[in-house]
């Protein structure tokens, strides 16, 4: 795994604290929830919706919300942590029925919005620079492709999640 920049990388120090932080999309204050009325989901049940990204460079990648606006694992009620894994383990299954996908990289970084989501990536076979935390960095670094691509991707992950029940 590597950094996708050439050496020497120069640390910078970090800046001032912000206090209070700005409010995220979806809290009071903030902007409106940009996943509450979304409908342009892949795959849904009830709970859960699963989502295309715009502007991805790794065809594959999904992104999954609750229906339920909530903020973070905690905020979940009982019965929809009980689904997670399982949901998880199902979507992890879809982008693995692609072609030349060596693992599926699960992250949640929770400063976007306030809608509680994570992220699904699948790290391409062969591309061990990009192994563990590295993957969302060159994500970022590669050029995007078209949106149609990632559009037909996210049909057949879909279809998948359909077909399993």
């Amino acid at each position: 795994m590597t950094f996708p920049f050439a050496e020497p990388l120069i640390p910078v120090p970090a800046g001032p604290r912000v206090i209070p932080e700005p409010p995220r999309r979806g809290e009071p204050g903030g902007d409106t929830c940009g996943v509450c009325n979304r409908d342009d989901h892949i795959w849904a049940d009830d709970h859960w919706g699963v989502y295309n990204p715009v502007g991805c460079s790794l065809p594959g990648t999904v992104w999954v919300a609750s229906r339920m606006h909530v903020d973070s694992f905690s905020d979940l009620p009982v019965q929809l942590q009980g689904e997670l894994g399982g949901l998880i383990a199902k979507v992890e299954r879809a982008i693995l029925t692609l072609e030349d996908i060596a693992r599926v990289h699960l992250y949640r970084w929770g400063d976007g919005g306030s809608h509680f989501h994570f992220w699904l990536m699948p790290r391409p076979l062969g591309m061990l620079e990009a192994s563990k935390h590295f993957l969302p960095i060159w994500e970022e670094q590669m050029p995007p492709v078209p949106q149609e691509e990632i559009e037909a991707v996210g049909k057949r992950i879909g279809a998948h999640l359909r077909d399993a029940g």
